[in-house]
């Protein structure tokens, strides 16, 4: 019955543990897909100074306003994309937070649990001990009387 009280929990231990490595799995996911996110936002910001640079200098010598709507509008494009990034980037960052709350959670329970089989242990361990210490004492009490009736 002890044992099998102890293999539940070291059952249980192993799922609550995979449930874990899971949304640890999880969080570096998030995180790894709201950096992609800072890296394209800054990608596309970067992309859009380059190209008003270009305007700029094109400006400096004469340009015809076909060719001016044309930068107008790429850039226009560019500031669409750079706020769907953005938006893109703050849900990433929400699912970071949630999936950092969810595997803190489920550490907490792993926690718990090791605790909870640690204690049965410590338990289990107490008994056994008093079940030796019972039988050392049996033993000593038999050599005793035996040595009582010999004398």
């Amino acid at each position: 019955m002890a044992t099998d009280k102890s293999k539940q929990l070291e059952t249980l231990l192993k799922f609550e543990q995979s449930k874990e490595e899971l949304a640890a799995n999880t969080l570096r996911s998030a995180e790894n897909d709201y950096q992609q996110n800072i890296i394209r936002l800054q990608s596309v910001a970067d992309y859009r100074l380059e190209y008003m640079k270009r305007l700029s200098q094109r400006s400096s010598v004469g340009l015809d306003s076909a060719t001016y709507n044309h930068y107008h509008a790429f850039i226009s494009k560019l500031d669409y994309a750079s706020e769907q990034v953005r938006i893109a980037m703050e849900q990433a960052k929400a699912l970071v937070e949630q999936s950092k709350q969810l595997w803190f959670k489920q550490k907490q329970k792993v926690q718990a649990v090791e605790m909870l089989a640690e204690k049965r242990n410590l338990a289990l361990a107490q008994i056994e001990n008093k079940k030796e210490q019972s039988m050392f004492d049996e033993i000593a009490t038999q050599q005793f009387l035996r040595r009582r009736a010999n004398n």
